[in-house]
């Protein structure tokens, strides 16, 4: 764990233009001074991510989002009240401090205040706001452990902060709050449900946006193995034929099957519980890589709660080969 002197090194380097791998709740960002417009293009380099994608911006506490965005409207001064610090991203219009390497060259930026101790004192050490995408490789499973961190980018981080494993486990929730009428534009840590009970209004969930944000490539979380999604009754059979057509099969195990039900290279248990689904399904898909297979076939849990972000995670590690 992060002790005293490895944040205020943090600070520093990030002072320098370097760049810092940070626990949040969700998962470990890659992150850089916000408003130094070379350090945020290096996240771009180290990730292999391309410039029109924006980064989300953390900050230290709510109080601070006037300092980043050019007016905050009550829905998203309520949303921040409730749900700040924790998995919930605002994108609002872009204020000053925000270079457009940052955004994407878009006006609207997207600002988070994460929930992890670690965060919060690099934040504090640091007094600036910080842009951290997920510490991994573009399009590729993000990371939930400092050594997932270090074993996929290596030396192109200068300081690992090791908060941990992540407790939340998916992204944060992103919410475009630009408009009259908020809308879901990556579901995350933060469910639709609550969110709809804060606001008192149905909330739509968009798969594509005007707004670009994080999350949104057609494949993205993706192990090197294909993803296949069937439904759950279909597992089985489906392991089956690929093993029989040669592919060295992982499953995602439903709940109410056993490993004696089904022939696979490898099998991950998929937990009962939705918040265990969500902190283990980047551990999962990270384990089966690492077991050889070639193919997972997995099926979608029900979309409510945490559900629908692990849903939507499967699809985009699926991308456009998925089955079903």
């Amino acid at each position: 764990m992060a002790r005293t002197s490895d944040i205020e090194k943090a600070a520093g380097v990030l002072r320098a233009g370097g760049l810092v791998a940070l626990p949040t709740e969700t998962v470990y960002g890659l992150g850089a001074n916000a408003e130094d417009p070379t350090a945020v293009s290096r996240i771009f380099q180290v990730k292999g991510r391309p410039p029109s994608h924006p980064l989300i911006v953390h900050i230290g506490g709510a109080d601070q989002l006037d300092d980043w965005v050019e007016e905050v409207p009550a829905t998203a001064r309520l949303l921040a009240e409730h749900f700040w610090p924790g998995p919930l991203t605002l994108v609002l219009r872009r204020g000053r401090r925000v270079p457009l390497e940052a955004t994407g060259g878009l006006e609207t930026v997207a600002v988070r205040v994460p929930d992890h101790p670690v965060a919060l004192a690099l934040l504090s050490a640091f007094g600036g706001g910080v842009t951290a995408p997920s510490a991994n490789r573009f399009g590729q499973v993000s990371p939930t452990t400092a050594q997932h961190v270090r074993a996929e980018l290596g030396d192109g981080v200068d300081f690992v902060l090791d908060g941990g494993p992540c407790e939340v486990g998916v992204e944060s929730t992103i919410v475009d709050a630009t408009g009259e009428v908020p809308s879901i534009l990556r579901p995350g840590g933060v469910t639709r449900e609550d969110l709809e009970a804060v606001l008192g209004r149905p909330l739509a969930v968009h798969a594509t946006s005007r707004v670009r944000v994080p999350g949104q490539h057609p494949s993205h979380y993706a192990p090197r193995a294909r993803v296949v999604l069937v439904e759950p009754e279909k597992v089985v059979a489906e392991a089956e034929l690929a093993q029989e057509r040669g592919h060295r099969v992982g499953v995602f195990l439903p709940p109410s099957l056993t490993d004696a039900e089904v022939k696979a290279h490898a099998v991950a248990a998929v937990p009962a519980s939705m918040n265990a689904y969500a902190r283990g399904l980047y551990g999962l898909l990270r384990e089966l890589d690492q077991k050889g297979c070639d193919l997972i076939v997995a099926s979608l849990p029900a979309e409510e709660g945490l559900g629908l972000a692990i849903a939507n995670r499967l699809r985009r590690a699926a991308g456009p080969r998925e089955s079903s």
